[in-house]
């Protein structure tokens, strides 16, 4: 893990104010209306007024995640359907899981919860990996200088406070516990062990950063999975094309993307289809563009490293 995985969530106290104002600029074109409710929210394309209740229930969630609270899991008791829906219900009116229409509400809630699954699981070690996600809240053995960055000055450590990996989409260091705490209304700077206490929480952070872009004129997550990102000249000249692999791209960076087919890349985009197997949508609706294998980073390391 160390600095090469916080790679892929550096940077983001850049963006609080750039957040906000690229989900106010997403707008319906043409009049036109994807959805059977009518998009009455606010924040992305055919953005629908229902709720992701509406197709994703209490035994999909057990079907996605049926071994987080067999004995030798890490967090048994800790994640729950109800958890998760009270989080994303926050994120609905910006359109997380609520815009286009039925389908590409269980595509985007399928991509988030395949990364989420596929963060914490302890599958590599066990038969079936795919249904061992949501098996851990918390980094087990953590660098032992505990992610703090001392030369950041907009978030100090706090002193005594460990900023290890925890929650849904692990935290680490505390620049990046800063600004998702302040995204979310929430002192993670001061109290990072929410994420590993209280679960609704957890997945708020997560669902932050998957509504969230890493800078401004980058999209987030959310927006390549709805169809709000358009890739630019040199986007296309460094292989990023909208579908799945992008959002591993903008969340892990060159941690996993751009080096060819590796095992962590692979093991997440199973989980993704996996989940749409399970959810009624099928993985022959994945898409296009699943892997990052030849992508270059949206925020190479380097560049990061350097900041």
């Amino acid at each position: 893990m160390g600095r090469a995985r916080a790679a892929a969530f550096l940077l983001l106290a850049l963006l609080a104010a750039a957040a906000a104002a690229v989900e106010g600029r997403r707008q319906p074109e043409g009049g036109e209306n994807a959805c059977a409710k009518g998009w009455q929210c606010s924040g992305s394309r055919f953005c629908c007024d229902g709720t992701i209740t509406d197709y994703f229930k209490a035994h999909h969630f057990e079907e996605l995640f049926p071994r987080r609270n067999d004995s030798i899991a890490h967090a048994v008791g800790f994640w729950s359907y109800q958890a998760f829906i009270a989080a994303a219900a926050l994120f609905e009116p910006r359109g997380f899981g609520t815009t286009g229409g039925e389908q590409m509400g269980v595509k985007e809630v399928a991509a988030f919860l395949g990364h989420v699954g596929a963060r914490t699981s302890c599958g590599y070690f066990y038969p079936n990996p795919v249904a061992w996600g949501l098996c851990y809240n918390r980094e087990m053995s953590p660098d032992q200088n505990y992610y703090c960055d001392d030369s950041n000055e907009l978030y100090r450590c706090v002193e005594g406070v460990r900023y290890y990996g925890r929650g849904a989409l692990p935290v680490y260091w505390n620049y990046n516990y800063g600004i998702i705490g302040k995204g979310i209304n929430q002192d993670l700077l001061s109290h990072p062990e929410l994420l590993e206490q209280n679960a609704t929480i957890a997945f708020e952070a997560a669902i932050w950063r998957w509504m969230t872009p890493v800078k401004r004129r980058q999209p987030s997550p959310h927006d390549v999975s709805v169809g709000n990102w358009k890739p630019t000249k040199s986007d296309t000249l460094s292989k990023r094309y909208p579908g799945f692999g992008a959002t591993m791209n903008i969340i892990y960076g060159d941690h996993i993307c751009g080096r060819g087919f590796v095992g962590e890349m692979d093991f997440t985009l199973s989980h993704y289809q996996h989940y749409l197997d399970l959810m009624g949508v099928g993985r022959e609706h994945s898409g296009d563009n699943l892997d990052c294998a030849d992508q270059v980073a949206f925020n190479p390391s380097s560049e990061n490293s350097d900041s």
